[in-house]
C-alpha cells in the first residue's frame, strides 16, 4: 500500500492550502489530501502540533507549503501518514482509533483512506 501511495503522491506540488476544522492540501493533478485529525509539521526550526478540531490558523510551516513538492510519501501499517516535502518540512499524521485521520482523493473520488482503528483502504 505504501508503494501505491508513494507512486500517486510522489512529486505532486501543493497548489492550495485550506484551513479550518481540517487541513486540505490541493495538489497538482487535481488531487486533494484532507487531514481531519491531529498532525505534526516538522522542520529545521522544530515541530509544530496542529489540532484541526480546535480550528487551524495559517502559521509557521503551513505558510511554506504552497509551491512545495512531495519528495516522499508513506503510510504506516497502522494507518498513519508521513509526507516529506522538498522545502525541508515533514507532515506526520498518526493513526486514529475513532476517526478517519486522513484521505487522498481525486476527481473520481477517494483513492486512499485511513479508517478508524488503523485500516487503510485503496
Amino acid at each position: 500500500m505504501t508503494d501505491a501511495l508513494a507512486a500517486v503522491l510522489g512529486g505532486r506540488q501543493v497548489e492550495t492550502v485550506r484551513y479550518g476544522t481540517e487541513l486540505v492540501l490541493g495538489l497538482s493533478g487535481r488531487l486533494t489530501l484532507t487531514v481531519a485529525s491531529d498532525f505534526r509539521l516538522g522542520g529545521p526550526s522544530g515541530v509544530e502540533h496542529f489540532f484541526p478540531s480546535l480550528a487551524l490558523h495559517p502559521t509557521g510551516g503551513l505558510l511554506r507549503l504552497p509551491g512545495a513538492r512531495i519528495a516522499e510519501a508513506a503510510a504506516t501499517a497502522a494507518g498513519g501518514l508521513r509526507l516529506v516535502f522538498d522545502c525541508a518540512l515533514t507532515l506526520t499524521v498518526p493513526p486514529d482509533t475513532a476517526y478517519r485521520p486522513w484521505e487522498v482523493g481525486g476527481p473520481s473520488g477517494s483513492l486512499f483512506t485511513a479508517l478508524p482503528g488503523g485500516y487503510l483502504t485503496a
